[in-house]
């Protein structure tokens, strides 16, 4: 029998290395992780459905053996494919995709679904079809969204890893909400979740939150496209920091011009001088000519767009458009602005974000990295981005408070957030991002900066202590 104590101090990759020793028998850490779910799941909210019998993984994948979690958002067999919505709370197992492929191939054992925002259009998880999911530092505070289920779990250590996705954010602000290390690679270098439809589905990545970078850059190497459908070379599994001297941009302020509160000001100063310290060159970017706010009303309408499609999709199977029943209000805010844009407001969204995402890019002409904090704040109050609150006003409030990543969606860039030091026993992340392709000069950067400022036995004490 695993002690529990013991269990927490594991990564994935230890994990995994234990069991092809020997020493551990996969069925324990299973049985271990099932019985912190049970444990910690009235208290967090974070689990969406237990599978009642993981799906076959490979016995000799990098992970072989390993608990998993992926969010409710990917279909994979023998989970219900949810999408945190009232609307497919029926919803069967979709067909596994090539990136579910690659998780089973990798010997993850996937013991159950996260919890997610409806659709992953809220950065708060805070669903009408599961409620609240509640942040292991605070349970009165949000761990984030879309991905805050995962996030959660692998902060309360039920799992050293989980499944997470982002089309604007929602890997790397639920890991600055938690303490968690969350990479969001170039998109377009992993293997595909589902069809290229376009809209907001185009701006999606899926990869983790995790509690060490080598999981992260493990993940990685074993979800990343091979064949002539890669957009970018391979580069396999990053193992130490690269010995390349890095020219680092700072950005304080988001694109919407919002400016963060004090101790994250102090927390990307600190990373600054550390980055300074360990020989990286350091330079202060300018006023970015690019435009936030229409950069957010751009991603907005896509957004609105999207679930006008997904509305017309269900309408015929449900005899009438969907309504309060199936959809939150944020939702058919979305779906009824949607019905009130010019037929060609697509077309301009799109020009619009490829425009800002041009000038975003020459950021890139004067420096190899941009650090900036996740987010303004330390995580704050569940009901602050909850979905009844009305449309500009949560439009208004994510653009304040997550205003530094949707742009690296757009743009194509890999980007990080980093656990740092916590300010009143709250966590805070520090942002990195690059040009598109660049993923390995980051994770490179992250082993470097982990090494020297290491944060894996930061936990949150209320989950750790009732686990033990």
């Amino acid at each position: 029998m695993i002690e529990i104590d013991e269990y927490l101090t594991w990564d994935a990759t230890e994990m995994a290395e234990l069991v092809r020793r020997g020493d551990v028998h996969a069925d324990e850490l299973e049985a271990t992780a099932r019985a912190l779910i049970e444990r910690l799941q009235p208290a967090l909210g974070c689990i969406a459905d237990l599978s009642p019998s993981p799906a076959e993984a490979a016995a000799d994948g990098a992970f072989a053996g390993v608990p998993f979690l992926v969010k409710e958002l990917l279909a994979f067999p023998g989970l219900p494919w949810s999408m945190g919505s009232r609307l497919l709370a029926q919803n069967p197992p979709g067909d596994p995709s090539p990136y579910a492929e690659r998780l089973l191939g990798a010997g993850l054992r996937v013991v159950a679904s996260t919890t997610s925002s409806e659709f992953g259009l809220l950065g708060s998880t805070e669903s009408a079809l599961r409620g609240p999911t509640r942040n292991p530092w605070g349970l009165h505070l949000t761990a984030g969204g879309s991905s805050g289920g995962s996030a959660a779990a692998v902060a309360a250590g039920i799992v050293p890893m989980a499944h997470a996705n982002d089309a604007g954010g929602s890997i790397r602000f639920p890991a600055a909400m938690t303490g968690l290390f969350g990479f969001k690679p170039s998109n377009g270098r992993c293997a595909p979740t589902g069809a290229e439809s376009g809209g907001l589905a185009d701006l999606v990545v899926d990869h983790c939150v995790s509690r060490t970078v080598r999981d992260s850059a493990r993940l990685l190497a074993t979800t990343e496209r091979r064949g002539a459908d890669r957009r970018f070379e391979p580069i396999g599994e990053v193992t130490a920091p690269g010995p390349e001297r890095r020219t680092i941009g700072v950005l304080t302020t988001t694109l919407m011009g919002a400016v963060p509160a004090p101790e994250v000001l102090a927390a990307v100063d600190r990373t600054q001088v550390l980055l300074d310290q360990l020989g990286h060159r350091i330079v202060e970017i300018g006023d970015l000519d690019v435009d936030g706010v229409a950069l957010s009303e751009a991603f907005f309408v896509t957004a609105a767009l999207t679930m006008a499609q997904v509305a017309q999709m269900v309408t015929p199977l449900l005899g009438r458009p969907p309504g309060p029943d199936e959809l939150e209000p944020f939702t058919l805010e979305l779906i009824g602005w949607a019905s009130e844009l010019a037929d060609d407001s697509g077309s301009r969204a799109a020009r619009t974000m490829s425009a800002q995402a041009a000038a975003y890019l020459r950021v890139f002409d004067t420096c190899d990295v941009v650090l900036s904090p996740t987010v303004t704040r330390a995580p704050w109050e569940l009901g602050t981005l909850a979905p009844h609150l009305g449309r500009e006003t949560l439009v208004e409030r994510t653009g304040q408070l997550i205003g530094y990543t949707p742009i690296h969606n757009i743009t194509g860039s890999p980007a990080m957030s980093l656990p740092h030091e916590h300010i009143d026993g709250l966590p805070i992340g520090v942002h990195l991002a690059a040009a598109p392709g660049d993923d390995r000069a980051l994770l490179e950067l992250a082993l470097e900066l982990e090494a020297a400022r290491p944060w894996i036995d930061r936990r949150p004490p209320v989950p750790a202590a009732s686990a033990g």
